[in-house]
């Protein structure tokens, strides 16, 4: 056992995990699109909060109790943020980054940087936009990554 799984196991807040990421999209029906139809999310359940003006749409690849998954908020009227300097990107991992690039681009889908092997590494990555703006970076991963897909 490495020391950082037995630093885990004896970590008291071992059973602690990241439940999801929250990006501020300007039109919530447009990125719903966008990440069900172009990356294959699943909509995981949606909240709508009129007093408080937002609406959130949670998406996955697998039921929110087994997986990190991705929150969307639109505040209502605002349909336009600036990114600004501290946002990096979203990472997805894909079985064939070529493959994944391909119908990502035939489903209208904008690749900023094709697959690429980086130096060093035996990883294949590529970057993609979303409508906001937001980069998200495709890593090619072997096929024991992935989990069983979303089963409602």
């Amino acid at each position: 056992m490495t020391q950082l799984e037995n630093s885990f196991e004896e970590n008291t807040v071992k059973t602690s995990r990241i439940l999801h990421t929250m990006l501020r999209v300007g039109d919530m029906r447009q990125s719903v699109d966008f990440y069900t139809r172009v990356l294959g999310l699943q909509v995981l359940r949606r909240f709508d909060q009129p007093t408080e003006s937002y609406s959130l749409t949670f998406l996955g690849y697998a039921k929110e109790q087994h997986s990190c998954v991705l929150e969307l908020t639109y505040n209502y009227g605002i349909n336009h943020y600036d990114i600004g300097n501290g946002y990096g990107h979203l990472a997805i991992g894909v079985r064939d980054c070529s493959k994944a690039c391909a119908e990502i681009s035939a489903l209208g889908g904008e690749i900023t940087m094709n697959p690429t092997r980086l130096d060093g590494l035996n990883e294949v990555i590529a970057f993609i936009r979303d409508p906001d703006g937001y980069q998200i970076e495709l890593v090619e991963r072997p096929e024991d990554w992935f989990i069983a897909p979303v089963t409602k």
